[in-house]
């Protein structure tokens, strides 16, 4: 058999396999691979595969085999079959998608204008981890700072609690300001509702419009809180007019899309629609791996791609995982899987639980209770249902330390208020009856055994 240059095919498996899966994916798994040799069997050729650890090789083998041996297919234009070896295996730089497109080239920041703006210097694109969870949101991102005021203008961002809505808000601000400069707002709905409500109180309404409405790009963060704010509504809508008016962007976060939002102006309903909105799910595994390793390297902390992923495994919520991180680097000793392992341990042993999904959590419930997850999120009211409805709050809002709001928003789009009722009614029961406590107890258990 005549040889083969195995870095080139290699190179050119890569090339389609960083088409094929996400950034997060291919950093993740990937890109810590080699080809080692090629060997000939009848019609067949025989890859073998160098790996980093069995973690990889596990993983590589059970979920991506298949794109692998497709992609060696297409390449070498024969049969072929994987042969997983573990070695030690030097990351090669495979260039990035985006490489070689001016916008995401290294700026140098001014951490005086991103600070007058509202902005976190760490809040950028090169350090936003992408998987299938984010994609649409992050392209959407970049399209907005290539061109503001001109593609998706108004961008809405929704999703739950801690999976990057504000890192990507934040990171479009940043591009603009150190590429294309301007005048840029970063700010809450709260802090915009608070300007508005001083400047009534001082009688300087004037300087406040001038603030927001005189500016290239305007970012709001939580945007659903200023709905049933009557003044807060009419001031935000004309400042949104103002500013699209002359040219400029607006890009919006939410917890939930504008249809979903209470107490929201038709008017503003109508304008936040108007552009592209587009949702932020909970991050895969793959992807809290990658955020991992992107928020270890800020640290300077020495993360190993196995500790990573054990980690992962067991850490769902991406504040959780930077808090695990901390945990980890107050130990002061080397990072490594046994370290995770012993501390993971160490805190289920100490009652804590692995940090489930809102979504998990609602199917524990409902199959704790015979009771649908429709039914959960429904307008019933009999007994039968209403009862397990209110201990699911109770554990999204005490468990999971969701707000008020993402509870409410979870459960059918209630009010804060019901929330409140819910919880209040559960903890009164516990302390009244044994059998509610039993309940709890059991649904705790039922959830750390299924993690």
């Amino acid at each position: 058999m005549k040889k083969m240059d195995t870095d080139k095919i290699w190179d050119g498996v890569m090339a389609g396999l960083k088409l094929a899966v996400s950034e997060a994916t291919f950093n993740t798994y990937f890109r810590n691979t080699r080809l080692g040799e090629i060997k000939e069997a009848g019609d067949r050729l025989v890859c073998v595969v160098g790996t980093g650890s069995a973690m990889t090789r596990d993983m590589l083998d059970l979920r991506y085999k298949g794109q692998v041996v497709g992609e060696l297919e297409r390449v070498t234009g024969k049969k072929c079959e994987v042969e997983w070896r573990i070695e030690s295996v030097k990351a090669k730089q495979y260039k990035s998608v985006n490489e070689g497109l001016p916008l995401f080239e290294e700026v140098k920041q001014d951490p005086e204008k991103g600070r007058a703006a509202g902005l976190r210097d760490d809040y950028t694109f090169s350090s936003y981890a992408v998987g299938g969870s984010n994609q649409m949101a992050f392209a959407a991102a970049q399209a907005v700072a290539r061109k503001p005021g001109e593609a998706y203008n108004p961008l809405f961002i929704y999703g739950g609690v801690g999976v990057g809505k504000t890192h990507l808000m934040q990171a479009i601000g940043r591009e603009i300001l150190e590429r294309a400069g301007g005048k840029i707002v970063c700010c809450t709905s709260e802090q915009f509702t608070n300007d508005l409500v001083e400047g009534i109180r001082n009688k300087s309404t004037e300087k406040v419009r001038t603030k927001y409405r005189q500016v290239k790009v305007l970012l709001i963060d939580d945007v659903q809180f200023i709905a049933g704010k009557v003044t807060a509504q009419e001031e935000f809508f004309h400042t949104f007019n103002a500013i699209q008016g002359a040219g400029g962007q607006v890009v919006m976060t939410s917890d939930r899309p504008p249809a979903e939002i209470a107490k929201l102006e038709a008017r503003l309903r109508s304008r936040f629609g108007a552009g592209l909105i587009v949702d932020i799910g909970q991050p895969d595994f793959e992807l809290r791996t990658a955020i991992l390793l992107i928020k270890a390297k800020q640290k300077n902390i020495n993360l190993p791609m196995e500790a990573a992923q054990l980690i992962a495994e067991q850490v769902v919520g991406v504040r959780e995982l930077e808090g695990a991180l901390v945990r980890l680097q107050t130990k002061n000793v080397e990072i490594d899987s046994n370290l995770v392992r012993e501390t993971l341990k160490m805190e289920r042993s100490n009652g804590s639980r692995k940090i489930l999904t809102a979504a998990e959590v609602i199917l524990a419930v409902s199959e704790y209770f015979g009771v649908g997850v429709q039914l959960l999120k429904g307008e019933k009211r009999t007994k039968s249902i209403v009862w397990p409805r209110q201990i699911l709050m109770f554990i999204l809002r005490k468990d999971l330390r969701l707000p008020q709001e993402e509870v409410g928003r979870l459960i059918g789009g209630r009010d804060h208020s019901t929330v409140i009722h819910a919880t209040e009614k559960v903890e009164e029961a516990m302390k009244l009856d044994r059998q509610t406590e039993t309940i709890i107890h059991n649904l705790r258990q039922k959830m750390l055994i299924a993690g």
